[in-house]
């Protein structure tokens, strides 16, 4: 699909949700957060969250939270009510969880990337909702790039970059200085 001429470009920070039309370009970059994007191929409407941790207990009277799973989605979900449309018309990705931190003995298969992803898969079941495509997981950041007029999600992965060192065995940096 052509580029519109005028393109409204959009940084989602970590905790923000945000849904727009066809004259818009979403980005963002993930480390263990993850990332959904919703896109609706014949109205060319489409959105995407970036939360960081799975869920949290939340009082009934307190605003909804983009930096957790369960609400990011409820966000997005309530913006598709809010566009008269309905949530499976649209094609859901879903990318990150990544483990900034693979050689620290703590983080292991549990790491919060892992949880991340893990309430995201299940709160797309939960919906109703199938993800048509996902790159998540793994080790470093992703850097993503939404384009709402056409439903393509540009990626670029960054594993994380280790150094070699006989005083450290593999880490983030030199522990001998």
């Amino acid at each position: 699909m052509q580029e519109p001429e005028h393109i409204l470009e959009v940084f989602l920070q970590q905790g923000e949700v945000y849904f727009g039309d066809r004259n818009t370009r979403i980005r963002t970059v993930l480390g263990s957060c993850v990332a959904m994007t919703m896109w609706h191929p014949e109205l060319q409407l489409g959105g995407m969250c970036h939360y960081m941790l799975p869920m949290r207990q939340r009082p009934g009277t307190q605003a909804l939270n983009g930096k957790f799973a369960d609400e990011a989605l409820e966000l997005m979900l309530a913006e598709i009510r809010q566009a008269g449309t309905r949530a499976k018309d649209y094609q859901f990705k879903l990318f990150g969880g990544g483990n900034m931190f693979p050689c620290s003995p703590k983080t292991g298969r549990s790491h919060v990337g892992t949880k991340n992803v893990e309430i995201g898969r299940q709160l797309m079941k939960k919906h109703g909702l199938t993800v048509q495509a996902e790159h998540i997981l793994g080790d470093g950041h992703r850097n993503l790039i939404f384009n709402v007029w056409s439903g393509d999600v540009w990626m670029k992965h960054q594993p994380v970059s280790h150094v070699n060192c006989a005083h450290c065995e593999i880490r983030e940096q030199c522990l001998a200085a």
